[in-house]
């Protein structure tokens, strides 16, 4: 395997401290503090925030919406074992800066890239969640020789998967009429702002299996995204700007990717979904339905998840 370092050509990443980090989130597992910490990373365009630790081939970990980082907090200690492992928040999220535009996913992935350039690997491996899922595949992608594996959950990506029917089932539109809302100019804003507790609540309740997740998980959330006016625009701007990425995978599709890819799905959510998106796209492609697992398998599932990653990211831990 080619080599997973360069040398940085970008500032030097600094401590980072604030609502959000390491030092001041809750309920981290024991120990965790010992392994990770919160920094700025200057890629050159914005300053990014990732909580990095551990030792051995780069790891990146991407959240998807409406989380930060902090949606890793469970695998990170055991993968750091095996991982230099970077839990980044994506612009317009946590820490990090929060521009007026660039949230397509070709900017977002080149955002990584850049990220990861700056601590120090050209080339590492990558899990998305949601979002996240859809900046992987713009990553993968876009810059295939800077991947040399991926992993993706609980997502459809717009322009490579069908467009679901306006008039489609009841629960359907359960599940799918945020992507509608979330696209809107400004007023989706002036409702939620104020009640963010009761909007983005509302997703993760609906989203996730019984028994949902815990409190000071939502808390967490629903505070990065109430910290000022500038959060809950940059929350949407991700869906504001997908007709410029769905223009962008119509373009991507027409070339197949040849790394491994694994998804993973809650067989309470996605389901068969997350296969059949990335059947679309990939070749050499490992799929995982984790039962009594919603929307969010990293915080639902943790330890089948763990348990699937250490199994993908084998090879690629062993050839390092």
């Amino acid at each position: 395997m080619e080599s997973t370092t360069t040398t940085s050509t970008t500032h030097t990443p600094f401590p980072a401290d604030g609502p959000g980090s390491v030092s001041q989130v809750p309920h981290l597992p024991p120990g965790f503090a010992d392994i990770f910490t919160s920094r700025y990373v200057d890629t050159g365009e914005l300053r990014l925030h990732a909580v990095t630790g551990g030792e051995g081939p780069p790891l990146l970990l991407v959240h998807g919406w409406p989380q930060t980082w902090y949606a890793w907090r469970l695998l990170m200690p055991a993968l750091a074992r095996d991982f230099q492992v970077v839990a980044v928040e994506q612009r317009g999220v946590g820490l990090s800066d929060k521009p007026l535009d660039g949230y397509d996913t070709g900017t977002l992935a080149d955002d990584l890239v850049a990220l990861m350039a700056a601590l120090g690997h050209r080339r590492f491996a990558m899990v998305g969640h949601d979002v996240g899922m859809w900046t992987g595949y713009a990553l993968a992608a876009d810059h295939p020789d800077r991947l040399e594996r991926l992993a993706v959950a609980e997502a459809a990506i717009p322009g490579l998967s069908p467009s679901p029917p306006l008039f489609g089932t009841r629960e359907a539109n359960d599940r799918l009429w945020h992507f509608g809302f979330n696209r809107l100019t400004e007023m989706n804003e002036l409702l939620v702002r104020g009640r963010e507790r009761l909007y983005f609540g509302h997703q993760f309740a609906s989203k996730a299996a019984s028994p949902g997740l815990p409190e000071h998980a939502v808390q967490v959330y629903v505070d990065a995204l109430s910290a000022g006016p500038e959060a809950l625009r940059s929350s949407f701007e991700f869906y504001r700007a997908l007709d410029t990425t769905m223009e962008q995978n119509i373009r991507r599709r027409r070339r197949r990717l040849t790394l491994p890819v694994l998804t993973i799905a809650g067989a309470e959510c996605s389901a068969e979904l997350v296969e059949s998106t990335m059947k679309l796209a990939a070749d050499d492609l490992e799929s995982v339905i984790l039962p009594d697992c919603g929307h969010y398998p990293a915080e639902e599932a943790p330890e089948a998840m763990l348990a699937a990653l250490t199994g993908f990211l084998a090879p690629y831990r062993d050839a390092a």
